[in-house]
């Protein structure tokens, strides 16, 4: 797929996330790589074979004091090759990129792996099991 056309579905699932948290989404760049960096891997704890689909550079809005201001943007990358590799299908990569993004976004507002994963669960579950984090 070329990056244009990438592109295109990266910004259709940012409109797609709830306005009140896209308008507390300040300083923050999203951009779109081919892959990962060895550096980005080691930082992240990632040894090849395995990969990033995305990446948050950044301080996390929880952990920011009240001095915080004059900085570079935080960064959210999505890689488009492991997005594509991972995707079987043009309406899987529609997912892989949204479920990225939201992803990125979570630890931008200061959520933990498995904050973040517990909230999946819970949105893949359809949020009506009783045993639903949340």
């Amino acid at each position: 797929m070329n990056r244009q056309a990438f592109l295109a579905y990266v910004d259709e699932a940012l409109a797609s996330i709830p306005e009140r948290f896209r308008d507390a989404m300040t300083n923050i760049a999203i951009v779109v790589e081919d892959e990962p960096t060895d550096r980005q891997l080691h930082e992240a704890g990632v040894d090849p074979p395995d990969t990033l689909l995305g990446l948050y550079e950044g301080i996390p809005l929880t952990e920011r004091t009240w001095a915080h201001g004059n900085t570079v943007p935080d960064k959210i990358t999505l890689f488009q090759g492991p997005i594509e590799d991972a995707s079987e299908d043009e309406d899987d990569l529609v997912i892989a990129i949204g479920e990225t993004l939201i992803h990125e976004i979570g630890h931008y507002f200061g959520l933990s792996e498995e904050e973040i994963e517990a909230i999946e669960e819970e949105y893949w579950r359809g949020g009506d099991d009783d045993d639903a984090v949340g």
